[in-house]
């Protein structure tokens, strides 16, 4: 096979409002077998504003939502456009996942803002949105969709946890791509930093400054989804509608003795769900990537909670913040090549499906 190579700037913007994340990699096929290196990468802070407006989406006008779907769009274009000039970069191809405003596969949907055709329209180059579409129209979750990406860039770790917003985790059990969302946690730690003024907590110092509060761990553990099998996936209206308003009920307490309290919770749920990793060699590698890796208090945590014979791998910074962006820059690529990028033994989809809507010319894309 003739070794083949694109340049893609992958774009990701997380429910926890961090920042718009863009990843510009150099990915190369050869020998049928897939690599990448992070050529420029950069997390775009949103203004305040910018971010009231995606942190309520869900709760404006469907006109209102079609505009911030065009406005976000054209700030992704411009932004990517700017970014590419000043690293002195080209690119083939602008794969972006958009911002979630709905997640409800249940119910046949799912929404990522963030207009294609507005992207393209200020970037002019080719663009693929919409990523997870194809895959809830299938039946599927439409989600996680990294695992796949993981699958193919990160195969020497059993399994890859993501530590974003909400907390995912990917393996390979007898051969077939296994994937789930555990639990919230980014999304949920900022609301609670934010209350003290900060916009998230640097390092876990406030959570583990914090006591637990027994009572409330007792009711976070007993919810409903933490039962259900996988396939399955989360939403920030889960969030707001379930986990937020328990946290609430709980309010008399100090903002650091929740923290405490959620971080414990996070890393019980999370150790359980690696405990199903497969074990080889009588040690396994899990790569931990997202802003939660950099907790270092939940990272004690979790350690206490995980079987020793897993280790638990953080890699290099730029890894840990943008292994993201990376993955959907690629999902983006292997749609322009009309390959499979959404994986139904993951999402639990009728089939396997070729995801994304595409936005200029496709040229020079061609699998073989």
């Amino acid at each position: 096979m003739k070794n083949k190579t694109y340049t893609v700037a992958g774009l990701m913007s997380g429910t926890s409002l961090d920042g718009l994340d863009i990843a510009v990699c150099r990915f190369e096929q050869q020998d049928g077998r897939w690599t990448y290196k992070i050529l420029a990468a950069e997390t775009l802070d949103y203004s305040e504003d910018f971010k009231i407006k995606l942190n309520q989406a869900m709760r404006l006008t469907g006109e209102e939502l079609i505009a911030l779907d065009r406005q976000f769009g054209t700030f992704q274009g411009n932004e990517t456009a700017a970014f590419l000039k000043k690293k002195n970069l080209s690119a083939d191809l602008v794969s972006a996942h958009g911002h979630t405003i709905f997640h409800n596969p249940s119910k046949g949907y799912t929404l990522q803002i963030g207009s294609g055709a507005s992207l393209y329209a200020a970037c002019q180059l080719p663009v693929v949105t919409d990523l997870r579409s194809v895959d809830v129209a299938f039946g599927g979750q439409g989600a996680p969709l990294v695992p796949l990406g993981d699958e193919l860039l990160f195969a020497e770790y059993t399994g890859c946890l993501n530590l974003g917003g909400i907390a995912n985790v990917s393996f390979i059990h007898h051969e077939k791509n296994i994937a789930y969302d555990i639990c919230a946690i980014n999304i949920v730690l900022n609301a609670l930093a934010l209350k003290t003024g900060k916009s998230y907590d640097d390092g876990g110092s406030m959570a583990r400054s914090g006591k637990l509060i027994p009572e409330l761990l007792e009711q976070l553990e007993k919810l409903a989804y933490y039962k259900l099998p996988f396939p399955k996936s989360l939403g920030r209206e889960w969030v707001d509608e379930v986990v937020l308003p328990l946290i609430h009920a709980f309010d008399a307490h100090e903002i650091k003795d929740l923290l405490h309290t959620y971080v414990i919770h996070c890393a019980k749920q999370i150790g359980a769900a690696l405990s199903v990793i497969p074990i080889k060699d009588s040690q396994s590698k899990v790569l931990i990537t997202g802003g939660g890796a950099f907790n270092t208090f939940f990272l004690e945590q979790l350690r206490q909670y995980t079987n020793p014979a897993i280790e638990l791998v953080v890699p290099d910074k730029e890894t840990v913040q943008y292994k993201e962006a990376i993955i959907f820059g690629f999902l983006g690529l292997l749609r322009m090549l009309n390959l499979t990028n959404a994986k139904s033994t993951v999402t639990g989809a009728s089939k396997d499906s070729i995801g994304g809507a595409v936005y200029g010319s496709i040229s020079g894309f061609c699998a073989e």
